[in-house]
Parts: structure tokens; C-alpha cells; sequence
């Protein structure tokens, strides 16, 4: 079975630009292939009773937990947060409000998951990514497998780490109603007063990016359509996020997905969204946003200064001190 006609697909799209650079292609495989791997057992499991039987089909299936952005890793602690739905903070994101389990297929069975995997993997397929985004050099490494997110996986609004090169997801999502479930990819940006976070990254390449609340960006669109895919090469620009919110009893969100990394890229630091933050004006704020021009980028000062003119209730002491310590 040949996945040729896909490398066409992606050399001959156009790049969109809303509300980042990016390729999106829709009806990626043609209707026989795609028919054939969301009917696939290792994509199309049974309808379950309970979280421990959907843990256990997933597992006869050769998927196995991983360590993934937006999770926990320990089967019994999320079956316990799932039935509760109390929030634990302390094994999340605190831009979040849940977590999630990730499972990756290790081991297909079916033909067409074994030929689909097999593509994934050729040296054609990485190469068309790669040049479409003129990515070179070989000091890039490349991950890519299948993978299904249950219930409260949430990843708040992020560009991706610095040592990312390129991301891709194609949704194979085995539900007949999928594209109308909460378990979608957000492409967002910044909210006009939370820009200075991207003028920070812009002015600061040795600190890497980190994840944001989600009330700090807009989302511009979603990637709900079935058998699409989107392809982006990270930069200070590119925010996406998910929180899944649906019954993975019936069917799981599944992606087949890819990256590409800077084996050698390293940050001096990895900042955390608290570090941003503002409080109330003081008398004080003049003064300490005069003494901030040294510490940060340029164009930061100008949209501190434009948050406290639209919101004078908006305190910028406490996250200007913040900045001037960097």
C-alpha cells in the first residue's frame, strides 16, 4: 500500500498565516486509507464500562502510558481524579486545571496501522516535513507515533519549548461525532494587553518559552476536522493548547503525531508565568517602569504602560520587580 500521493499533499500546500504561520491540509488521506485506519482495532476500540476497562483494552492494543506534556503517568492516580474531579495542583501545570494520561502505541498489529507506521518513519516522509520548513542540519532528531489522550488532558496556551523544531497532528479520531466533542487543538494569540510576554521571549532567546493561563489569549481557530493536519515549526508566535472534556468510554482522541528536535538547543533558564504577572498601580509604578528599560526587551515598557492606562485598577509593581531580578 503506497502513502505516496501524501508527500505531493504537503509539498504543494499553502502556508496559512492566521493566527500563526502554519500548514493545514484537510482530508489528508483519501477516503479509502483513512476509512481503513480509523476502523482499525488498535484505533477503534469496543465502548467501555468504566476507566479500568478502557485502561485495560488500551493496553491488550500495545498502548503504553507516557510521560507527555499535560499528564500523570500513574494509571490508579487519575482513575481516582477522574471519579473525584478534584483538582491537584501539584501534579499539574498551574496554568492548568486538571491532567490527563497519554498513551502511545508501541506496537501495531493491523496492516494498515503497521504501513501507516512504516511511512511515518521513512526517510521521504521526514524529508518533506523538513522542507517545507527548510529545517537542515544533523543535529535534528525526530519522534512519531499514534497516540490517544483521555479525558482531562489539558495543556494550556504554549508555543512550544526552544528545543522543538517542527510539530505535526493529524486527527484519526475513530468517533462518528468527533469534530462537535471538547477535545480539540486552540491556535490562540495573546490578548493585546498580555503581548509583553511575546516581546519578552522575542528579547530574551536563551530563556525558554513556558505556558500561559488560558485567559491571556484569544483563540483564533480550531482543529476539529477530522482527518486533517496541521504542520507548524515552533516559534515565540505559534500558541496552541487543548483541554479535553469528553466520555473516552465511548471513543478516545487520537493523533498520529510527529516532531522534529534541536538535539543541541539549550536555555540558560525556564521562566514561569507567575514571573509575569502584575497586581494594582502603586505611586510607585512610574518609577520602577523607568528603571525596567535595561531589563527588558524593547517593546515590553510600551505595552506595560498601555495595561495601566486601559485598567488603572491593574498593578504592575509586583511583576516589574520581577523583571528587573532577571
Amino acid at each position: 500500500m503506497s502513502f505516496d500521493y501524501l508527500l505531493g499533499k504537503i509539498a504543494e500546500a499553502e502556508f496559512e498565516t492566521v493566527p500563526f504561520r502554519h500548514v493545514y491540509i484537510k482530508n489528508f488521506f483519501d477516503n479509502q486509507h483513512f476509512s481503513e485506519i480509523v476502523s482499525a482495532p488498535e484505533v477503534l476500540l469496543p465502548a467501555a464500562e468504566s476507566d479500568e476497562q478502557i485502561f485495560n483494552r488500551l493496553f491488550e492494543q500495545n498502548y503504553k502510558i507516557i510521560d507527555f506534556p499535560g499528564c500523570i503517568t500513574d494509571r490508579n492516580l487519575y482513575i481516582k481524579w477522574h471519579r473525584e474531579r478534584r483538582t491537584e495542583s501539584k501534579y499539574s501545570n498551574s496554568a492548568c486545571e486538571g491532567f490527563g494520561v497519554t498513551l502511545r502505541l508501541s506496537k501495531p498489529t493491523s496492516r494498515i496501522i503497521k504501513e501507516v507506521f512504516d511511512f511515518m518513519l521513512t526517510k521521504e516522509f521526514q524529508e518533506a516535513l523538513a522542507s517545507k520548513f527548510e529545517i537542515k542540519g544533523s543535529d535534528i532528531s525526530y519522534d512519531a507515533g499514534i497516540q490517544k489522550y483521555l479525558d482531562g488532558y489539558e495543556i494550556s496556551p504554549h508555543p512550544d519549548i526552544r528545543a522543538k523544531a517542527l510539530t505535526y497532528m493529524i486527527n484519526i479520531n475513530p468517533g462518528a461525532d468527533s469534530e462537535s466533542r471538547d477535545h480539540h487543538t486552540h491556535y490562540l494569540r495573546f490578548r493585546e494587553e498580555f503581548k509583553y510576554i511575546q516581546a519578552y521571549w522575542d528579547g530574551h532567546p536563551n530563556e525558554d518559552r513556558f505556558w500561559v493561563p488560558w485567559s491571556w489569549c484569544d483563540q483564533v481557530k480550531m482543529q476539529r476536522e477530522n482527518n486533517s493536519l496541521v504542520i507548524f515549526s515552533p516559534d515565540n508566535t505559534t500558541l496552541h493548547a487543548v483541554r479535553a472534556q469528553y466520555n473516552h468510554l465511548h471513543f478516545q482522541r487520537t493523533q498520529m503525531y510527529g516532531n522534529f528536535w534541536y538535539k543541541n538547543r539549550k536555555c540558560d533558564s525556564q521562566p514561569k508565568w507567575e514571573d509575569f504577572t502584575f497586581g494594582k498601580v502603586t505611586a510607585k509604578a512610574p518609577d520602577i517602569l523607568t528603571r525596567v528599560k535595561t531589563a527588558v526587551p524593547v517593546g515590553v515598557k510600551q505595552f506595560i504602560k498601555n495595561g495601566i492606562r486601559r485598567d488603572k485598577n491593574v498593578n504592575a509593581e509586583v511583576g516589574v520587580k520581577k523583571f528587573i531580578k532577571r
